[in-house]
């Protein structure tokens, strides 16, 4: 990245942001807005006779992620761009993303995401950079050191992808690996006169960049998988290298051989576990390669690396087996082994005695199947560690790494994550954006904290109307999307109530789903009454083995089909699954919303980030006190959120006190009806037994609390049906919302990793345009 103006500037350190995912959406639009090019390509496309937005539709999503961990990695790439920050994204260019959702007879069916089927405008083969990668083999202590041989290549294969920033001539890099068999593959066979097989068996090792795991908060212990992230990470660890030896930054050799200022060129953000594997690949590097002292080469490692955790949920922790990785990467297992080692005699030293503490410590988690405890792996192998909202970021030192943060707690950070106000705003809500522009002028965009200069304006009567108004025209558009798409009669002046993200036990699909018929058996029962009319969109994925969320899917499906063609209920109530919820259709129902639902039970949900984007398009939010809806209450006053449900301390009571389902089941009757409908098949007469799992699961093993919060929800509801019921009182707290929402920036989240993570500073440096020449 060119600095522009002071040349005698060092280079900066470069940023490099390692993970699995990123959720990139499309490209198209987002490249016009950051170029400040979109008014200008709409009219030169309407000169054309064609329409610019149907354009649009025509791209595909870049779904190279799950929900919030891929899509936070591609608001990260925006910021850093943003910010002049010089960052690369590093990851997996996945042939097939996260799978199409097709919902039949109510029941999610996978449909596989040729994303690539016709092209990939925005990417740049760079063959010339392509690197090899070794798996299997067998390792060698000879007197020169060590030696990993007899593995097996596969060739990393770059493509880079440009990242501009917001107006300021700025652009980064994605760089994302495929992999290719070398041409050598497996051609011993061929002397044995299998040719075909041989060529065949290519497939084998370009299977690597396949297809993108569908898991979110879920670890699935496949080798695969494990290749995957060996994958990108030994690939970008000698692009990462390669990078930092041709560089002079001020030093006169030819090519640079004295590791010491590594640290201080380069910074690797580990995005989450998946890319744990750097810390002991960095050391075969440094150790094997480049002949460095073991211990020089751990502060090296050490120095380099920071991790950020996003989630506390014991089945999304990583647990490799040491079998696997005795097979797969035999050398790494030895470093690891190693570093344990090293790692468990400091605290021996410092806690004499304490075998339990060692045990709960150690890297090697031993049982009936050993295993590699990633997490652990990450806090040793950083000089940072952070979560990703408060109420998270203090949950991770007090319980998942409470006896690292005890051990050395100056390393344990907190970074609340953010969305990037260009996407999230600009791009998807261009008649907010439009409105906020004509009172406060345009530089919240690149500094979203001066939206606080709405607040006086929160009982300006003009200004309440505009922003009503805005929100009225974008549920008319998401009605007549929906009708197109969905073939059902919207009633737009209805509650837009929606609940939109991965579907998981923890994120209380459930909940709100009790909620609805709740609603419905009161309608039924007093037909006559005014009821707030409410259209409830629940969307969201089901990772493909995630047997109770499939099923949750068909509940919201069943319960849609009972109560959308019910003449008693008419426009009252009505139920939409929102079918293949992804970035692009994010950006159309999200401005479109009322209400927001963020329900997880309390100390679950690291941080969201979905919360934040209604809150920045103007839907209030109902939500327990857990992630970063914590802060949103904080900073706009929680009278401001529909905050309700059990806290992290009222949780850990009830776990001690041991959680029993049937008393709030026997003591609320609203409730005991909703379960026994569900339980009975009153939604689904054809199979009386389909819902029997959640049933069952809410009433013996439901780990989520679903009965303890339901009265408080749906009281807290009522609330929220009063308040609409009063327009004006409505857009009030809206704009309150909107005017409090600056912090919920990825730019502010960016510029406090920058500064206390990796060291840098970032700058609104505009580099000039190549056509302007320079001083």
């Amino acid at each position: 990245m060119a600095l522009g103006g002071n040349l005698s500037l060092k280079p900066q350190s470069r940023i490099y942001y390692l993970s699995l995912e990123f959720y990139m959406g499309r490209t198209l639009q987002n490249t016009m807005v950051n170029l400040g090019l979109q008014n200008a390509c709409d009219e030169a496309i309407y000169q054309l006779g064609l329409d610019l937005e149907e354009l649009e539709e025509i791209e595909e999503d870049a779904g190279l992620g799950n929900g919030g961990l891929g899509r936070l990695a591609a608001c990260f790439l925006d910021s850093m761009a943003t910010l002049g920050l010089a960052a690369y994204g590093y990851g997996i260019r996945y042939e097939f993303g996260i799978f199409n959702q097709k919902i039949v007879n109510g029941w999610q069916v996978e449909e596989a995401d040729d994303w690539l089927r016709y092209g990939n405008p925005w990417e740049k083969a760079r063959p010339e950079y392509m690197l090899p990668v070794h798996f299997y083999g067998r390792v060698e202590h000879t007197p020169d050191g060590v030696k990993w041989l007899d593995t097996q290549v596969v060739l990393a294969m770059p493509y880079d992808t440009p990242v501009p920033g917001y107006k300021n001539n700025t652009v980064n890099t994605m760089r994302l690996w495929s992999a290719k068999a070398p041409n050598d593959f497996k051609l011993q066979d061929f002397n044995v006169g299998d040719y075909i097989e041989a060529v065949l068996d290519r497939n084998l090792a370009e299977n690597i960049s396949r297809v993108l795991y569908p898991n979110d908060n879920f670890f699935e212990g496949k080798e695969l998988r494990l290749k995957q992230e060996y994958f990108v990470v030994a690939a970008t660890l000698q692009d990462i290298i390669r990078r930092f030896k041709s560089s002079k930054f001020g030093c006169r050799d030819p090519v640079r051989t004295c590791f010491e200022t590594f640290p201080d060129k380069v910074a690797i953000q580990l995005n989450d576990t998946h890319p744990a594997l750097s810390i002991p690949e960095l050391m075969r590097i440094l150790v094997d390669v480049e002949k460095v002292d073991w211990d020089k080469a751990w502060e090296i490692t050490k120095k380099t690396c920071a991790y950020t955790n996003h989630t506390v949920l014991p089945e999304a922790l990583e647990r490799w087996p040491v079998s696997m990785f005795e097979k797969l990467l035999p050398r790494h297992l030895e470093i690891i082994y190693a570093i344990n080692q090293r790692h468990l005699d400091h605290v021996a030293a410092l806690f004499p005695g304490d075998v339990d503490r060692l045990r709960r410590m150690s890297v090697i988690e031993e049982g009936d199947c050993k295993r590699i405890n990633m997490a652990h792996l990450c806090v040793i192998g950083s000089h940072a560690v952070n979560g990703v909202a408060r109420i998270h970021s203090e949950i991770v030192k007090q319980s998942v790494f409470k006896d690292f943060y005890e051990l050395e707690p100056e390393k344990f950070q907190n970074k609340t994550n953010g969305i990037t106000p260009r996407r999230w705003l600009l791009l998807c809500n261009p008649g907010l954006a439009d409105t906020i522009v004509e009172k406060i002028g345009e530089e919240f965009l690149t500094d979203l904290s001066q939206l606080k200069k709405l607040l006086p304006l929160v009982n300006d009567e003009a200004f309440i109307r505009d922003v009503a108004k805005v929100k009225q025209e974008n549920k008319l558009k998401f009605s007549a999307f929906l009708e197109k798409e969905y073939k059902v009669k919207i009633n737009p002046s209805s509650m837009f109530d929606v609940h939109v993200k991965r579907i998981h036990e923890y994120k209380r699909q459930l909940l709100n789903c009790l909620h609805v018929i709740t609603l419905y058996n009161r309608i039924k029962r007093d037909p006559a009454k005014a009821f707030v009319p409410r259209t409830v969109m629940i969307g969201g994925k089901a990772a493909p083995g995630y047997h109770m969320a499939k099923l949750i899917i068909k509940l919201v499906t069943s319960i849609g089909d009972v109560v959308n063609h019910d003449p008693v209920v008419g426009d009252r109530l009505k139920v939409i699954f929102l079918e293949n919820y992804r970035v692009s259709l994010a950006e159309k129902v999200i401005p479109a919303a009322d209400l927001s639902q963020q329900i997880s039970t309390a100390g679950t949900e690291a941080s969201g980030t979905g919360n934040m984007k209604f809150m920045l398009n103007g839907a209030l939010t109902i939500g327990t006190m857990d992630g970063a809806n914590v802060e949103m209450a904080e900073e706009a006053g929680a009278e401001n959120l529909f905050i309700f449900g059990l806290r992290v301390e009222d949780v850990e009571a009830l776990d001690r006190k041991g959680y029993n389902a049937r008393e709030y089941y026997d003591r609320l009757p609203e409730l005991k009806q909703a379960v026994d409908q569900i339980s009975s098949g009153f939604f689904s007469p054809k199979e009386p037994d389909c819902f029997k799992d959640v049933v069952n699961m809410l009433m013996h093993h439901d780990r989520f609390k679903v009965f303890a919060d339901y009265e408080a929800y749906v009281q807290c509801q009522a609330q929220v049906d009063q308040l609409y019921r009063n327009p004006k009182g409505w857009t009030k707290k809206v704009i309150r919302n909107i005017a409090c929402s600056g912090k919920f920036s990825s730019d502010r989240t960016i510029t406090e990793y920058a500064r206390e993570i990796w060291g840098v500073e970032p700058s609104d440096l505009q580099i000039p345009p190549p056509n302007i020449p320079r001083d």
